[in-house]
């Protein structure tokens, strides 16, 4: 009988570890779920900030985040499709940009091992976080011609190189650069090459 115990205890813990496994998968997956649709709710608004060099440095140094509306709906997706339920989704505060999330197996452990264990379901939890993949650096400032004297003239339009875009700066992604050009948003990169998505510690 001593044995049967002991065999039904390792059985018992086991089973437990198996699905507290399959549910941190799926917490993991929904914390990245929320964090990558946040990244991409961003776009907007980094496109409408992009004539702004003071708003890029922030973005892209780490003192300003973008938006955490919309990503619990996404966790709540991914959470499900990987045999969990939501049980909370937190955007992160502070100097982090992303969430936390917490989930809970959609099934039990069942009554198939230890007595009175039947009803318990395994929680796990999971955060992730947006980071810049990229450097910001604003053009340089030309000097103004100046005359004879010092004294500085008009520029003549005339010699000015036609179609001349009016760069805000250049990004520097993992040694590829992008111009920012406010006249040609279809150049800006997609955003998972902007921003990274991870997993971190909660």
């Amino acid at each position: 009988m001593g044995l049967i115990a002991l065999a039904l205890a390792f059985f018992a813990v086991g089973q437990a570890g198996a699905s507290r496994n399959d549910t941190q998968s799926g917490a993991d997956a929904a914390a990245l779920a929320a964090a990558q649709e946040a990244r991409e709710l961003f776009r907007d608004e980094l496109v409408n900030g992009i004539a702004d060099p003071d708003f890029l440095r922030k973005i892209f140094d780490g003192e300003l985040f973008g938006s955490t509306a919309g990503g619990c709906a996404a966790a709540a997706s991914f959470a499900q499709k990987n045999g969990t339920a939501l049980d909370g989704c937190d955007p992160l505060g502070g100097d982090r940009w992303g969430y936390t999330v917490y989930v809970i197996a959609q099934e039990p452990l069942g009554d198939n091992i230890l007595p009175g264990t039947e009803g318990w379901s395994a929680k796990a939890t999971a955060t992730a976080v947006v980071l810049p993949r990229c450097t910001f650096e604003a053009p340089d400032e030309e000097p103004p011609p100046e005359g004879s004297e010092g004294e500085e003239v008009e520029p003549n339009p005339s010699t000015s190189p036609p179609d001349e875009p009016i760069l805000t700066g250049t990004l520097d992604c993992d040694g590829e650069d992008f111009e920012l050009d406010p006249e040609s948003l279809d150049s800006l990169p997609d955003m998972s090459e902007l921003f990274t998505v991870r997993l971190a510690e909660d």
